[in-house]
C-alpha cells in the first residue's frame, strides 16, 4: 500500500493549529498507518520535498521567507489546505496591517516602543524582511481546501484528513465545521 505523503507548514501564526493537530490523539496512530509525514515542524526535515500529496499550511504570509516558502509548497504539493484562520483570513497575524507598511511597523516596534535600546535590526537572520502587508495564503497561491478555526479543533482536522486519505474531497458544512474563531 502506498502511503499518502503528508506535510505541515508553519508560516506567520502561533502554532496553535499544529497543537490542535496533536489533539488528534489516538487517531494519529491510524493516520501514521496511512500517511507518511514528509515535512513538518514536528520532524527534523530541512527541505520541503517534491511530490507531497496533501499539505496543511498554518499561518499568513508576513515576510519574504514565508513568500518564498509558500511558492515552493504550492509548486511541490498536490492539495494545499489553508489551515486555520491566519492562513484563511490573515487573522491575528494581519493585525499589524493598519499600522502601515513594514518600515512603519519596524519603527513603532523597535524605536518608539523601545526607548532604552532603539535600533531596527538590519540582519535578516534576526528579523526576516517583512512584507508591507500580511496576507492570507489564497492571496498568494491557489488554495484547494479551507479549514477555518483559531485553531480548528481535532474533529474538524480529522474531517478534512479522513476523506483525503480515501482519495475523496472533504465536504465541510454546518456551523461546527466552517465557523471562524
Amino acid at each position: 500500500m502506498t502511503l499518502l505523503k503528508l506535510a505541515t507548514v508553519w508560516l506567520g501564526g502561533c502554532s496553535g493549529c499544529h497543537m490542535s493537530f496533536l489533539d488528534l490523539d489516538e487517531w494519529l496512530i491510524d493516520l501514521a498507518k496511512q500517511a507518511e509525514l514528509v515535512y513538518s515542524p514536528f520532524a527534523d526535515t530541512k527541505e520541503y520535498p517534491w511530490g507531497v500529496d496533501v499539505v496543511l499550511v498554518e499561518g499568513a504570509i508576513a515576510n519574504q521567507e514565508h513568500l518564498k516558502m509558500i511558492y515552493k509548497v504550492r509548486e511541490r504539493s498536490q492539495i494545499l489546505v489553508s489551515f486555520g484562520d491566519c492562513a484563511v483570513t490573515g487573522n491575528v497575524t494581519a493585525l499589524r496591517n493598519p499600522m502601515g507598511d513594514a518600515q512603519t511597523v519596524l519603527q513603532r516596534c523597535y524605536i518608539e516602543a523601545n526607548p532604552l535600546y532603539p535600533a531596527i535590526p538590519s540582519d535578516a537572520d534576526i528579523v526576516p524582511t517583512l512584507l508591507d502587508r500580511v496576507v492570507p495564503v489564497h492571496q498568494v497561491v491557489p488554495v484547494d481546501i479551507y479549514l477555518p478555526g483559531c485553531p480548528p479543533d481535532a474533529n474538524r482536522i480529522k474531517s478534512v484528513l479522513d476523506p483525503l486519505l480515501k482519495g475523496e474531497i472533504p465536504q465541510l458544512s454546518g456551523r461546527d465545521m466552517i465557523k471562524f474563531g
